[in-house]
């Protein structure tokens, strides 16, 4: 049987963020939660810390959590197969791993007018999605195009690099700026106060508000 932290517990963890992230000069980020892996009894635990942002990875653990959504956003995290995006499109508030044309006409075909973060992958690292900087205009026409609506860039740290880390953050920022896009999709629970320090508008926070993940 799987324990869940209480709700006091994760109202403490949240507390906790909010205040690393306010000795940094920040109270303007915006924390979604990440309860994939965890069973759809969490939802239940985040809403009840005040939690309003909900981050989920795949399809179908998704599908089998929505019964538990009231009032929460819903955002989409994860890579996706494009025959899948209608099984949820409905569902989604914000898609923050967009990378790639295919993805941006699925999603607009389903759900036109919804709301997208183009995934970059500013070190070009091999092992991750995203498209490159120089590739990221195109993918704002094409999303125009695409009936789409963008409203930001979403990156990943590099794994037990933080100084790439920290360099990747700040290009994605830069080029954010530089397009004129408002929110940045930057952080997870190891990398989120370099994340917060860059510009991060929003960071996606799992194992530091609910604890490891169940086995």
């Amino acid at each position: 049987m799987v324990t869940l932290p209480t709700i006091d517990q994760v109202v403490d963890s949240l507390g906790r963020v909010r205040e690393q992230i306010a000795t940094i000069g920040r109270d303007d980020v915006s924390i979604v939660a990440v309860t994939k892996g965890f069973p759809p009894a969490i939802i239940d635990v985040a809403r009840g810390a005040g939690i309003t942002d909900i981050g989920e990875s795949y399809a179908q653990e998704l599908l089998g959590k929505l019964d538990h959504i009231d009032e929460e956003r819903l955002h989409f995290i994860g890579r996706i197969q494009r025959n899948k995006v209608r099984k949820i499109a409905d569902a989604i508030d914000l898609w923050h791993s967009v990378d790639r044309l295919e993805l941006l006409r699925e999603v607009g075909k389903r759900t036109p007018g919804a709301k997208v973060l183009i995934q970059v992958n500013p070190s070009a690292d091999p092992t991750k999605a995203g498209v490159e900087p120089a590739e990221v205009p195109a993918m704002l026409s094409q999303a125009e195009r695409d009936g789409v609506v963008p409203i930001g860039l979403m990156t990943i740290g590099v794994q037990d690099d933080p100084e790439a880390t920290r360099r990747a953050f700040a290009d994605v920022d830069a080029l954010a700026t530089k397009l004129g896009l408002n929110e940045r999709s930057m952080g997870m629970s190891g990398d989120y106060l370099d994340a917060a320090a860059a510009g991060a508008t929003m960071l996606r926070l799992g194992s530091v508000l609910f604890g490891p993940r169940p086995e």
